[in-house]
């Protein structure tokens, strides 16, 4: 059994994101709470929102944005049944052009 992580990529801006009207919003969180349920065995961490986000360098810290807009664990028995399970979560249909990586993440080395 590995562990798999999976960063949610979002495609909309602001002003899409504006435009989700209430039923809209419901519609997404229930699909995603079936979506969770369906595959409870599997979730380590549900995840959550990624927001303010820093970026740590030898230079310094500094503020920075990007697309990824959250994230969940799961254990799986082979990278391909991770990405199988994200397959059908509700965060690709919410707008055109999001994405989920899916990422192995193996343990350390002994």
């Amino acid at each position: 059994m590995g562990r798999f992580l999976a960063l949610f990529n979002g495609a909309a801006d602001e002003v899409d994101k504006a435009e989700l009207t209430e039923q809209q919003q419901t519609e997404f969180i229930n699909a995603w709470a079936s979506w969770a349920q369906a595959n409870e065995k599997a979730i380590v961490d549900p995840g959550a929102p990624l927001n303010a986000k820093k970026l740590v360098t030898v230079r310094g810290v500094e503020d920075f944005t990007d697309a990824m807009t959250g994230y969940t664990i799961v254990e799986a028995d082979s990278h391909d049944e991770a990405v199988q399970i994200f397959s059908e979560h509700p965060h690709l249909r919410l707008f055109a052009g999001n994405s989920i990586a899916v990422l192995e993440c193996p343990p350390p080395p002994s």
